[in-house]
């Protein structure tokens, strides 16, 4: 058998940077936008108890040769315990021989790369001004929206809403050193006024009402990835006219945050949403004037997982902190 690499979670927190997670993922979604690239349905199964949840994202990469899979889990009370609620590990196999390649702890991965999507939405589609950011949700993967946003937009107030005060005042704490003005805000207060709003949770309901929404106003909706999952409210999609991107979009209509828009009939099908790798590499357009309202839906895409878990194998070899067994 081949000798099998393995990137710990230690390693991973000392080499991966948003900017390694940024153009890793950026080139995942031009990839998926050139047909370079695919994915399968995920397989989603519940744990010992309902609120709990696990799941297989797989799929192909043909520039870089990539193939494997992401296994990710969603245990609500890990965080009372000081555990992340998101669990992840990525698989690449060896494209030659289909046999397993590297083995690479994705837990602070998944919350880079996951962030990264919006890192690149908002770089692509937010006014170039935009300087007020309001979050919907205060959870572990919060902080890696903010420090993501952050990167790509000169911030001056951040606002945060959770329906767990701790929780904000826990997120405040972690983002001491941004050195900007963070303050906890009821949620219309935190959407209202501000430029960028993203949307961090698990909801099964609309947190984001279409009245609050202003021209100009750019939305990431990071937290729907399965089927039920909802954090907008449809008629955004319709009373503001808005112009909408996604990560994949024909996965987006099945398990992401436009789902209901096309059971509503607000849109009538994936066709109506821009890929934003399209964006990025320029074959189509994304914000066309100041006044346009912009959303994009992050359901999260195999590709991502497959080009930064690559990304940092790359650099752990390099830099000798990769172990290889024999398997």
């Amino acid at each position: 058998m081949p000798p099998l690499s393995i990137v710990t979670e230690s390693t991973i927190r000392k080499i991966a940077t948003t900017r390694l997670a940024y153009d890793a993922v950026k080139a995942a979604f031009e990839s998926m936008a050139e047909g370079q690239a695919a994915v399968v349905p995920p397989a989603f199964a519940k744990g010992m108890n309902d609120n709990e949840v696990y799941g297989a994202k797989i799929g192909n990469e043909r520039k870089g040769q990539l193939v494997g899979l992401k296994v990710g889990s969603y245990w609500p009370g890990n965080f009372d315990s000081g555990l992340p609620n998101h669990g992840s590990t990525t698989l690449l196999l060896d494209p030659a021989t289909g046999y397993p390649h590297a083995l690479i702890s994705a837990g602070y991965l998944n919350g880079l790369r996951t962030a990264a999507a919006n890192g690149v939405a908002t770089s692509y589609l937010a006014r170039k001004n935009a300087s007020v950011l309001g979050v919907i949700g205060a959870g572990h993967q919060a902080e890696f929206e903010i420090r993501a946003v952050a990167d790509v937009r000169s911030l001056s107030l951040i606002k945060i809403w959770s329906r767990s005060s701790s929780r904000v005042d826990w997120l405040m704490d972690r983002l001491k050193d941004l050195d900007m003005d963070i303050q906890s805000a009821d949620r219309e207060a935190c959407v209202r006024g501000s430029d960028i709003v993203a949307t961090v949770t698990p909801s099964k309901e609309p947190l984001v009402d279409c009245a609050w929404i202003e021209p100009g106003m750019h939305i990431s909706a990071m937290g729907s990835d399965g089927v039920g999952k909802q954090e907008l409210d449809p008629a955004i999609f319709r009373g503001v006219g808005a112009r909408l991107f996604a990560d994949y979009p024909e996965q987006s209509v099945r398990i992401g945050e436009f789902q209901h828009a096309l059971k509503e009939g607000i849109i009538a099908s994936a066709a109506d949403i821009c890929p934003i790798g399209a964006v990025s590499n320029g074959s189509r357009e994304g914000r066309l004037s100041e006044s346009d309202v912009t959303v994009f839906d992050s359901s999260g895409i195999a590709t991502q997982d497959l080009t930064v878990a690559k990304a940092v194998l790359d650099a752990a070899t390099a830099s000798g902190q990769v172990t290889v067994i024999d398997f």
